[in-house]
This record gives C-alpha cells, sequence and structure tokens, in this order.
C-alpha cells in the first residue's frame, strides 16, 4: 500500500509540492494525472527516496522506502528513461541489476519474453529503439518481483501494441493482489486501465476517488447544430444552460436532450444534430485543472 500524507516540497519560496494527501490501495490501479510543472514527478522522487520532502510523510506498506528491507523486491519503478548503459545488452543490463539488487537471476529470460524483448536480447541498448527502452525499463521494475508498482509515464514511445501490452500486464497485476501507481498522459488510454484517480495541479491534489466516482459528477454535454447557432445560444442560456460553441456547434450544459428540443422548436429554429457527449476523462481532467488555475494564481499573488 502506498500513502501520501500532507506531503510537502519547497524550493525556496516556490511550493512545488504542497500538502499532498492519498493512497493508493491493492488490488487496484492508481492514475496520477498533472499537467507538465504539477508537482506529479515530484511527489513519485519523494514517494522513492530521491527528493527529500520538506514535510509531510510517504509510506509504502506503512515505512519510508529507504526503511524498507529489500526495496527492490517490494517496489518496482520506472521513473526515467535512458536507466541502461547504451553498451550493455538487454540482457546483460537485466543480469547487472539482478546481481546488484539480490533478485533472481533465473527470472531475466522470462521478463525479456513477458515485455517482447527476447529477439533484442542480445542487441546493444543505446541501439535500442524509444519503446524498446520503456519495455527495458518495465522489465526491470519488474525484477524483484515487486508487490508495488510505481511508474512515471510508463507508456511513453510505445506503439499501440505496447500500450495495449502494458495495460493488461498492469491489470494482471492489480489483479493478484500488486498496487500499481502510474502517471500518464495518454488519458483516453489511462481511462481503460484505472480504477482509481488523483488529479495535480500546481502542486496541489484537486481530486482524489474512484474513477467511476468522478464519471458520476461530471455532467454530459450535449453537442447541437442547427440552422441559427447564435438565436439556439442565446435560448439555452436564457433556459439557464451554459453554452460553448466553436461558431456552428453548440456545447451544451444544464440541459436534457428532450429540453434542448422542445426550446429550438419554441425559438423555431430547426435541429440538423442533437447528441449527447458523455464525460470523457479527458475532458473531466481538463475543466478540473481549468477550475483550480484562477485559484492558484490567486495564492501566488498573496
Amino acid at each position: 500500500m502506498i500513502e501520501l500524507i500532507e506531503l510537502t516540497k519547497s524550493y525556496g519560496r516556490v511550493r512545488a509540492v504542497d500538502d499532498v494527501t492519498f493512497s493508493a490501495v491493492p488490488g487496484r490501479v492508481t492514475g496520477f494525472l498533472g499537467l507538465n510543472g504539477s508537482g506529479k514527478t515530484t511527489t513519485l522522487r519523494m514517494l522513492l527516496g530521491l527528493t527529500r520532502p520538506t514535510s509531510g510523510t510517504a509510506l509504502i506498506n506503512k515505512v519510508r522506502y529507504r526503511e524498507l528491507n529489500h526495496p527492490a523486491r517490494q517496489v518496482g519503478a520506472v521513473l526515467e528513461q535512458g536507466i541502461s548503459h547504451p553498451g550493455q545488452s538487454g540482457r546483460a543490463h537485466l543480469m547487472t541489476q539482478a546481481l546488484l539488487t539480490g533478485a533472481e537471476v533465473s527470472r531475466v529470460d522470462p521478463l525479456l519474453e513477458q515485455v517482447g524483448l527476447e529477439a533484442a536480447a542480445e542487441q546493444r541498448c543505446g541501439d535500442y529503439s524509444l519503446g524498446m527502452r520503456q519495455r527495458l525499463a518495465v522489465a526491470t521494475a519488474l525484477l524483484g518481483d515487486p508487490p508495488v508498482l510505481v511508474l512515471d509515464e510508463p507508456a511513453n514511445g510505445l506503439d499501440p501494441e505496447g500500450i495495449a501490452w502494458l495495460r493488461e500486464l498492469l491489470r494482471d497485476h492489480a489483479r493478484s493482489g500488486g498496487t500499481v501507481l502510474i502517471s500518464s498522459h495518454l488519458l483516453a488510454e489511462l481511462a481503460q486501465l484505472i480504477d482509481d484517480v488523483v488529479i495535480i495541479s500546481h502542486g496541489t491534489v484537486r481530486y482524489a476517488a474512484p474513477l467511476d466516482e468522478l464519471y458520476g459528477s461530471a455532467s454530459s454535454r450535449l453537442r447541437i447544430r442547427g440552422r441559427d447557432p447564435q438565436l439556439l445560444s442565446r435560448a439555452f442560456e436564457q433556459a439557464g444552460a451554459q453554452v460553448g460553441t466553436d461558431g456552428d456547434v453548440l456545447a451544451v450544459t444544464g440541459l436534457t436532450p428532450e429540453d434542448a428540443g422542445e426550446i429550438a422548436f419554441e425559438a423555431q429554429v430547426p435541429i440538423y444534430e442533437l447528441a449527447t457527449d458523455s464525460p470523457n476523462l479527458e475532458q473531466i481532467f481538463l475543466d478540473l485543472v481549468s477550475a483550480a488555475a484562477p485559484a492558484a494564481a490567486e495564492e501566488e499573488v498573496r
């Protein structure tokens, strides 16, 4: 289990991470979402003992990372690419890591097969593609057969087949009772994988809950296209709806499809298209981050 309790990191007067509190539990995949510069990677580095927090606590199985016995057997992490020596082969890299961490050397060849690198096992890591290096990083994280996985952008560089492979690997890990904490900017892919979601913006957690609850809290939008978009927009706003537009198509929240149809009929505007856009993770994330931006700017002014 992963627990972050009031975790804070300051660089002078700047708080890169501010009072971050959330948990990731066994049997579930937790997605950690944030824009570049939101404090996401700094938080993960504090969790793994690579950056010292200013205050607060980061625990893995109730202890700090540096207090773990045989940490590689308890936590597997992917934080950065390029962790392998470019002159080593993929197999030599994993053999070296196994010897350094006390992992079973016998796991090397099965892992190379598991991550799809068996044909490139003797190839120099410097000649690996970005996706191949990412697969090798995942294999390195799995060497000690750890119950906890902490992955920062692990799908970076993977093709669609590789992303599907990674998704199934992490789901299997969670189904077997493991804990997975993963950050990614590929929100559409992440939505197919995660059970719980944590959204961080300007160093502060804005939302932490099961993904189903996040979807349930979001309003569906209507996509409406008609003969006179401006007249339709005024009619919908007078009915209390929020309306956005690209000039042709209206994005309407606060109305049911039935209400929107009746309002358009009363306004005598023919409708060419009326569809419901179900909430998606990307849009919900952007809405939450956008809503948080003014508050963060006000705090900086203070």
